[in-house]
C-alpha cells in the first residue's frame, strides 16, 4: 500500500530521514509540505536522540521541482493572498535550514529547481549526482529568483551566478559544485548505500561529513569552467541592456546564444533579477536577503507577467508569452525600484533580519 503523506519521516539510528513524497508532481512543495518540514526540523533540533537530518525526494526524477506553480498561478489570477503566506513560511524554513545546528544532508538528485534549491542548497552537506539538474528558472515565467537563491547566485564565482540567474539555465553536478550550490558528487547508484550508512551507528571519530566523503567521487565534467572568460566579462555590467550588448559583441557563439535566450524572458523580471542579485551581494545575511526577496516576490505576484509566464510556459505551453512591458527599453527604473521598496500599509514584512527595512549601502541602480 502506497503512503500518500506528502512528507515521510523515518528515523534510522540517529538520523531523521525526511522524504518529499509527491513524485508525480516532481515533489513540488505545497504549503502543507513546508509546514511539515518545519515541524520536523523543530522537533529534531530539540530531540537529543537525533544527530542528523537527511532530505531526499521520492521517485527517481528529482528532489523537488520547486513550489506548486499552478496553485500560485491560480491564486494570482484570483487576486488571492495565500501565496504570500506560503512564501512567508517557506522563506522562514529556508532560514531555519541554513542555521540548523545539526548536520543536514540534502540529496540533490535529479531535478532541483526553485523551492527545491531553497530546501537543499542552504544545508551544510549538499550532495549531487550525475543526474542532477539544478536551476533557478524564474525569469522564464515572469518571476524573480527567491528562497535565498539571489544570495547563493551572488556568491558564485565571478559572474556565473548572474548568468544563471538571468538565463535560468540548469547545471549539472560539476557546475553546481563550481557555483557553490553543492559540495559533493555521489553516483546515483550509491545513494541507497549512503542512506544506509548515515543511519548506522558511527564511531566517535567518524563524522557525518566523513561518511558522505567516503561515497564521493569526481563528477562528470561540467561546462562553465571553460566559459568563465566570456561570462565574467559580459555579465559584469549593472544594466541588462549592456550585458546583452557585450554578449552580442563578444564573438563567442555560446555568448550569442545566451543573448538570444535572454530575449525570451520577461524584460521586467530580467531587470529586477539583476538588481536583486547585485543588492543581495551587499546584504550581510541570508535573513536580510530573504526579507528583500519577500518584498520582490510580493510585487512580482501582483504583476501580470507572472500569470502570463505560467500560462505560456506551463499551462498552455505555447511558449509565446506576451510580456508587459514588451522590451527592456520600456522598463522604467522607478518600476524596478518599486519591487525593493518597503511593503505598504496593510502588508506585513517578512522580518527575519533585525531591521527588515534595511537596504544595501552604496546602492547603484541595477536594472
Amino acid at each position: 500500500m502506497n503512503d500518500d503523506r506528502p512528507v515521510l519521516l523515518e528515523t534510522r539510528g540517529t538520523c531523521l530521514h525526511l522524504t518529499l513524497n509527491r513524485p508525480r508532481a516532481l515533489n513540488a512543495l505545497s504549503h502543507t509540505m513546508v509546514r511539515l518540514l518545519d515541524e520536523a526540523l523543530s522537533h529534531a533540533e530539540q530531540d537529543e536522540s537525533i544527530g542528523s537530518v537527511l532530505l531526499s525526494g521520492a521517485g527517481d526524477r528529482g528532489l523537488c521541482a520547486g513550489g506548486d506553480i499552478r496553485a500560485l498561478h491560480d491564486d494570482a489570477r484570483a487576486s488571492g493572498r495565500a501565496s504570500l503566506e506560503f512564501w512567508r513560511d517557506e522563506y522562514r524554513l529556508n532560514a531555519r535550514i541554513a542555521r540548523f545546528p545539526k548536520p543536514y544532508i540534502a540529496l540533490m538528485d535529479g531535478i532541483v529547481m526553485g523551492g527545491g534549491v531553497g530546501v537543499s542548497a542552504h544545508s551544510g552537506i549538499r550532495v549531487v549526482t550525475e543526474r542532477s539538474r539544478v536551476a533557478m528558472p524564474e525569469t522564464a515565467i515572469g518571476f524573480v529568483p527567491d528562497v535565498g537563491g539571489t544570495r547563493l547566485l551572488a556568491s558564485a564565482l565571478g559572474e556565473l551566478g548572474t548568468h544563471l540567474a538571468l538565463t535560468g539555465r540548469s547545471v549539472g553536478a560539476a557546475d553546481a559544485v563550481l557555483c557553490g550550490l553543492a559540495d559533493h558528487h555521489v553516483p546515483a547508484r550509491l545513494l541507497p548505500a549512503l542512506i544506509e550508512a548515515l543511519g548506522e551507528p558511527a564511531g566517535q571519530d567518524v563524522s557525518v561529513a566523513g561518511i558522505v566523503q567516503r561515497f564521493a567521487t569526481e563528477p562528470p565534467a561540467g561546462e562553465l569552467a571553460a566559459q568563465r572568460d566570456w561570462i565574467d566579462s559580459c555579465y559584469a555590467a549593472d544594466r541588462v541592456e549592456e550585458i546583452l550588448r557585450q554578449l552580442r559583441e563578444s564573438g563567442v557563439p555560446a555568448a550569442e546564444a545566451a543573448a538570444d535566450e535572454l530575449l525570451t524572458k520577461s524584460p521586467l523580471a530580467l531587470k529586477v533579477t539583476l538588481a536583486a542579485v547585485r543588492r543581495a551581494a551587499r546584504l550581510d545575511s541570508l535573513e536580510a536577503v530573504l526579507d528583500q526577496e519577500f518584498r520582490v516576490s510580493s510585487r512580482a505576484f501582483e504583476h501580470p507577467d507572472f500569470v502570463e509566464g505560467v500560462r505560456a510556459r506551463i499551462i498552455d505551453k505555447d511558449n509565446e508569452p506576451q510580456w508587459k512591458p514588451g522590451s527592456l527599453a520600456e522598463v522604467d527604473d522607478q518600476e524596478v525600484a518599486r519591487f525593493f521598496a518597503p511593503l505598504g500599509p496593510g502588508e506585513q514584512e517578512l522580518g527575519l533580519a533585525p531591521d527588515p527595512t534595511h537596504t544595501p549601502v552604496d546602492e547603484g541602480q541595477a536594472g
